[in-house]
């Protein structure tokens, strides 16, 4: 079997599971850096003119990664009835709920035919923290997105999820919020990548626990 050398929009490439995906996909296939405040492009997943011109400044693909996403971790008491853009669930769904499905609407118009898209989520969509309802909320959101979206995509695009438990090396920051959990490597989490762009499969969670 020849592997056929892919053009992939990472999106995120800077943050610890990005630069595991890079390292792990970079070897086979050219690999576009794209971040908030780094990478060879700048992309805003908040802004959708942002998403736009980064996808217009990368030009054609084989596959659009987002390893990005940032949510609010706040005890359930702190998060009171409000409006969109005053709750505390605002950042999480304006930048990983909404700004991965904004990137994977945009990016139908630069995947070449049988083009992947993958985006990121999380154990907390299954398996619940105290402090992490919005994270749990937002996760779920996105993967019952992509099991929707996969059953309508055109011209043979796919789009899967990756689904990892909290990162070994993370668990510095994190270790209080994930007593009991196992924690895997970033290393390990970007094999998920791997199959979601380089195999066949569509519509699928890939959980890395």
């Amino acid at each position: 079997m020849v592997e056929r050398r892919l053009r992939i929009l990472l999106v995120g490439a800077s943050g610890t599971l990005g630069r595991a995906v890079e390292a792990e996909l970079a070897s086979r296939h050219e690999v576009i850096a794209a971040g908030r405040n780094s990478g060879s492009l700048r992309v805003d997943l908040t802004d959708v003119a942002s998403i736009q011109h980064t996808l217009q400044q990368a030009g054609e693909l084989d596959a659009v990664i987002s390893a990005a996403g940032s949510v609010t971790f706040a005890p359930l008491v702190d998060f009171k009835p409000a409006p969109y853009g005053e709750s505390l669930h605002t950042k999480g769904i304006a930048d990983k709920l909404m700004g991965q499905v904004n990137l994977a609407l945009a990016a139908r118009d630069y995947l070449r035919d049988g083009g992947s898209i993958t985006l990121t989520t999380g154990i907390l969509s299954e398996q619940p923290i105290v402090a992490g309802s919005s994270a749990s909320l937002v996760n779920g959101a996105v993967e019952a997105f992509v099991r929707a979206a996969a059953i309508e995509l055109p011209r043979g695009l796919r789009i899967n999820v990756v689904s990892p438990n909290v990162l070994t090396e993370a668990m510095p920051a994190y270790a209080p919020f994930f007593r009991g959990f196992e924690p895997v490597s970033a290393a390990r989490a970007a094999l998920a990548f791997a199959r979601s762009v380089e195999g066949a499969q569509t519509g699928q969670v890939y959980k890395v626990f």
